[in-house]
């Protein structure tokens, strides 16, 4: 069927109905022009042609970034700053950010060794002790780790004072230092101090015998047994010997 210049086919059962009808008389379907397939086809072209320019500007610019990123690797180093040495310094706290109460307690820590020559174990008891000094854990440990003692002097003058006002043997001396109930220092230590201290054991073993002679009123054999005893003055036979030989 051949249309007219004022008709059109249908779209759908190709009958001639009107050019501007927009619905079919016969078949009653919606007709569609062709106007609109075309803009939707220009639509897409657009939308597709935007995409690929993105595309090659996108990779156009890519080589400007690589080369610019390059340059800046390139850079000279005082571009830059140094940081690495800023960290490093930050990292070393001064003198003056120690606690004060970590220098407090090196101060005591310090006393005790000067005046009573303490023991670097009794010192750390006697700094954390609640009846004691009373510093915290951190902070005595900080004070033993900052002293700067001879050990093995401080134990020869407490042998030395054992030695002077209580007239202790030798064993009893060694004993007393390494005591935890004592003086806690190291068998090293108290051995030194033993090695280089300078007594008299005879004399002190009589002057022992004489305490116990005049304030317990012993016999010279019960002495004689205090002195060697192992649970008593742990004086060597001999020195005790000399003491009862020798008492008034």
């Amino acid at each position: 069927m051949k249309k007219s210049p004022e008709t059109k086919l249908c779209k759908h059962c190709k009958s001639e109905i009107e050019r501007d009808a927009k619905i079919c008389p016969h078949c009653r379907k919606k007709q569609g022009g062709n106007l609109k397939i075309v803009l939707i086809v220009l639509a897409l072209l657009c939308v597709i042609g935007a995409a690929m320019g993105g595309s090659q500007t996108s990779k156009s610019d890519s080589p400007q970034k690589s080369a610019s990123s390059a340059d800046n690797s390139q850079s000279p180093e005082t571009d830059t700053p140094d940081t690495t040495l800023a960290g490093e310094a930050s990292t070393e706290a001064p003198a003056d950010n120690v606690p004060s109460e970590y220098k407090s307690a090196l101060n005591k820590a310090n006393s005790y060794s000067d005046t009573l020559h303490m023991s670097k174990a009794a010192i750390y008891d006697q700094l954390v002790s609640e009846y004691g000094e009373k510093f915290s854990p951190e902070a005595a440990q900080y004070a033993m780790d900052n002293l700067s003692v001879d050990w093995n002097a401080n134990a020869l003058k407490k042998a030395e004072n054992y030695s002077e006002t209580l007239h202790m043997s030798k064993a009893s001396i060694y004993d007393q230092l390494i005591s935890e109930y004592g003086e806690k220092f190291t068998p090293e230590e108290a051995q030194y101090a033993i090695n280089n201290i300078v007594a008299d054991w005879n004399a002190n073993a009589l002057e022992k015998a004489k305490s116990y002679q005049n304030t317990l009123d012993m016999s010279p054999s019960a002495i004689y047994d205090q002195l060697v005893s192992e649970y008593g003055e742990k004086f060597t036979p001999e020195e005790a010997q000399y003491a009862v030989d020798n008492l008034g």
